[in-house]
Formats: C-alpha cells, structure tokens, sequence
C-alpha cells in the first residue's frame, strides 16, 4: 500500500464491513496520516460515538506514532472516554507505505457505555481492573488537541507557568515535543503565548531538550 487515496475503495468496504458488524455503537475511521494532522479522517462510520466527522483531525495518539514517540503504535482492546463521558473500547492499526512508512490508521471505538450498566451480566464483555486505560482525546478541532496537550504539560510539571523554572519549562516543551504537539501547524505560536516566550527562544530551547 503506497497511499491512502489509492486503496480507498477498498478501505471503505473494510470500515463499512466492521462497522456493520458490530453495529451503531461501534465507531469505525479511517485517517489518512500523510494529510495536514488538522484534517486526517477520511472516512468515518457511526460517527456519533465520538461526534467526529470526515475532515476533523485524529487524537492524541496519532501524533505519537508520527512523532515517533511509541515504536508500536498499533493497540487493541485499549478502554478510553469521550468529552461527554462515553466509555469506548478502542484498537487503532496503522497502516504503512513499502518503506514502513506510516502513511495512516483504521481506528475502531465501541461505545460500551450501556454494557457498564449491566456488568454484573456481561463482565467479561467490560473493563477489568487488568485492562490498559489509554488517555485518549476524540475532538473536531486539532487546537482542541493542542490545549488539551498544554494543559496536560501544566500537569505534569505541576505549577503554573510564571512559578517555573527554566528547566521546568524544558521539561514541558520536552513532555510536548514527544507528544508530537509541534506536528501541529502553528502550535510554536500557541506554545510561546503559553510560556510567554520568544520563537527565538522556543528554538533554543527545543535544539536544548532533543540534543
């Protein structure tokens, strides 16, 4: 497979297929990761699940996987939640050129919110305390996806920009940088209002955190 654009046909009968057999609860996407990350979903079914739809840009994780963050970027059976507090049991496949390049994903996210309820029922169908819990983010709008990953920097150094110290704010654009975050366009701009800092500085300081 050397593009996304050429096997379409036979990608969609694929997500067209998953999506049938499991039903309305099962979201299933096709992004196409050589496309600006602002707009990858190419395809979609059952897109309410995550309220997502052909155009808007793919989650968290997939920039990882661009970044080179993760070497394996395929998961399966993964238990995330939506913004509006679905739980979904996700797999996300990538998809690679002749060069392993990874040129796209076929993402699957089963809304399980109603077998929760019966658990007792069907406990084996749901999440057990063994299963990997995966933060991942569902949003339309990449600068969405680009706040989320500020927010989460702030969280992970624990105070708030004007109490951070030069290596604290490294250690934020080093959590950002491997996130994939600048894969973003234009998130140098949002990052330097962020941290109150120059684009000079903003070089400088990523040169200083990848060498």
């Amino acid at each position: 497979m050397e593009s996304i654009h050429d096997e379409l046909p036979l990608l969609s009968s694929i997500i067209k297929g998953i999506a049938a057999q499991f039903g309305p609860n099962c979201e299933v996407v096709l992004h196409d990761l050589t496309k600006g990350y602002e707009s990858t979903i190419v395809l979609i079914e059952n897109a309410h699940v995550t309220g997502r739809r052909v155009g808007d840009c793919g989650s968290n994780l997939g920039l990882e996987v661009l970044r080179g963050s993760t070497n394996e970027g395929d998961r399966y059976n993964y238990i995330t939640h939506t913004r509006d507090g679905k739980v979904v049991r996700s797999s996300s496949i990538y998809l690679k050129n002749s060069k392993q390049e990874v040129i796209g994903s076929i993402c699957i996210n089963m809304d399980i919110s109603d077998l929760m309820i019966a658990e007792n029922a069907i406990k084996s169908l749901t999440l057990h305390d063994s299963e990997e819990k995966v933060d991942e983010v569902f949003v339309s709008d990449v600068n969405e996806l680009l706040d989320h990953l500020i927010g989460e920097c702030q969280k992970e150094i624990g105070k708030p920009v004007s109490h951070m110290s030069k290596d604290e704010k490294l250690k934020a654009l080093k959590y950002l940088d491997e996130k994939g975050a600048f894969l973003i366009k234009k998130a140098g701009d949002r990052v330097c209002e962020f941290f109150g800092i120059s684009k000079f500085t903003l070089y400088n300081y990523l040169d200083e955190v990848r060498s």
